[in-house]
């Protein structure tokens, strides 16, 4: 059954018969999109529940001639690590429909008097999340590297118009950013794929047979960097990452949930994916530099969150800081380190989503960003602020909570190669406490704002949107070993063409800690 096609045919319908609606249909957009997000999301456990972690690496493989004068094929497959990331995708992109329900009401903010807003249509919106759900499933399944590139690039498409179209009042610009950002590391990779084709000689672009092909120190180098860079700005890791905190503030809340929840996860994979297994040479070569940026972005973007004033913003900051952990972990090529590097991508999605679409809850209630506009939300909005209490905490790493598993291994795993780098960056862990709890004091305790007196708690909508994702923080916190069963064989085979021969087994450090792996 080629259940990966499936998977991104799913969406791609739904995205027409939601287009094809008559032209007023708001609710029947919106719930058309949840029902086929929901046939997305159980295709994938029916998927994932017959994947054999210990298997052949690559399943659910099909492999279609397209571009035969050039060696372009359709290919896909899945190992354990693109996985969890398209389980990651087919979790949130329902929760994401059924958060955003009223975000299309209404005309656009302008910020002007003398003109009239434009006018957003539901159906439109809803029709380019279903199409970037297909996008996100077919990146993370492409085995052909060309392939990878035109869905690498296709997911621009939605989410510019989604940003575009629909976000705040600089929207425009923020689109815009986003876009000549993403198409330069797009270009730069574009010129690397190709000049991968011309080196190996294969006539071919199907990852499994290009590893290991590339041989020449220096030309590694050359075809690292353009990779290296695309997945830089992709990710983003300082100091390619000022087009993220203007897109994800302007963003729809839920836009900028998969933004920076599986977009942005996108460069830390093609890191893991494609930079070490193609030149590996060229990525012992380049680990002292990426190592750095990583560190550096660790606490630059912890600091900066710090002094934040409007909410997305300082969310946006926590997870350059949170991608350089990721990073960090990718580079250090050990076991430990690499397992945790892929389940922060998984668990970060779960709780700066969960941040995110409690953000946007917020803004909805009292229509502005800024922090300094809340205060005593807990005392009118006791389930609001506790929800936003557990997706924070668990973004600043507490045991019992799914992102301190993740960054634990991390920083044990970097321990093992490189001491200082993981000295350095556990201090992200304590500024993390900064930022997370300062944010939380100040908009949920002290005296009540008169703004926010009238606000409503939670209603049955948002308790359906933040209770999965609270579960899930909770869940792999406590017990993250189902995931990382999924993981590690992956991670293995990663660091085998990776060639690296004197990786650390896999530790047991996490369950020694009382982390339940």
């Amino acid at each position: 059954m080629p259940w990966l096609s499936i998977l991104m045919a799913v969406p791609v319908l739904g995205a027409v018969g939601v287009a094809c609606l008559p032209k007023g249909s708001h609710k029947p957009a919106k719930q058309l999109a949840l029902l086929v997000s929901l046939v997305v999301l159980g295709l994938t456990v029916a998927m994932a529940v017959q994947f054999s972690p210990n298997g052949q690496r690559f399943q659910f493989t099909e492999t279609h001639s397209w571009i035969p004068a050039f060696g372009v094929n359709y290919g896909l497959g899945v190992d354990g690590i693109a996985l969890v990331l398209i389980a990651l995708s087919a979790v949130l992109v329902p929760i994401v429909i059924l958060a955003s329900w009223h975000d299309t009401d209404g005309p656009a903010p302008d910020g002007r008097d003398d003109a009239p807003a434009p006018k957003r249509s539901a159906k439109t919106y809803f029709a380019l999340l279903l199409v970037l759900e297909a996008m996100m499933i077919g990146v993370f399944a492409a085995t052909d590297i060309f392939l990878f590139y035109v869905f690498f690039e296709a997911m621009l498409i939605p989410m510019y118009f989604m940003i575009g179209s629909y976000g705040g009042v600089q929207r425009s610009y923020a689109a815009v950013k986003f876009l000549l950002y993403s198409l330069f590391g797009g270009l730069l990779m574009l010129v690397a794929v190709i000049a991968l084709y011309v080196v190996a000689e294969k006539n071919t672009f199907m990852f499994p047979e290009l590893i290991g092909v590339v041989q020449d120190p220096t030309t590694q180098k050359w075809l690292f960097a353009g990779f290296f860079i695309a997945f830089a700005v992709k990710a983003p890791l300082w100091p390619f990452h000022t087009w993220l905190p203007d897109a994800a503030a302007q963003a729809p809340a839920g836009a900028a949930v998969l933004l920076v929840g599986v977009l942005d996860k996108v460069g830390t994979y093609g890191m893991l994916r494609f930079c070490l297994e193609l030149f590996p040479d060229a990525s012992k070569f380049f680990t002292p530099l990426v190592i750095v940026l990583s560190v550096v972005g660790i606490i630059y973007g912890a600091i900066v969150a710090i002094g934040q004033t409007d909410m997305k913003r300082l969310i946006a900051y926590t997870s350059i800081s949170h991608f350089g952990f990721i990073a960090l972990g990718v580079f250090a090529m050990t076991q430990n380190a690499q397992a945790g590097a892929t389940l922060y991508m998984v668990n970060h999605g779960f709780s700066t989503g969960a941040l995110f679409l409690i953000a946007g809850f917020l803004i909805h209630r009292r229509g502005s960003a800024q922090i300094a506009d809340y205060g005593g939300v807990q005392k009118v909005a006791p389930l609001l602020a506790g929800a936003f209490l557990i997706a924070g905490l668990s973004g600043l790493a507490l045991p019992g909570l799914s992102s301190f598993v993740s960054e634990f291994m991390v920083l044990i795993g970097t321990y093992e190669r490189y001491a200082v780098p993981a000295i350095i960056g556990a201090l992200g862990v304590i500024l993390a406490a900064i930022y997370i709890l300062w944010m939380y004091q100040r908009m949920m305790n002290g005296p009540t704002a008169d703004s926010v007196k009238g606000f409503t708690d939670l209603n049955g909508r948002e308790k359906w949107v933040v209770a999965p994702l609270i579960a899930a923080i909770i869940a792999l916190g406590f017990f993250p070993k189902p995931v990382l069963d999924v993981i590690n064989p992956a991670v293995d085979k990663t660091l085998d063409s990776a060639q690296v021969l004197d990786k650390q087994p896999a530790s047991t450090a996490a369950e020694k800690k009382g982390a339940g792996q």
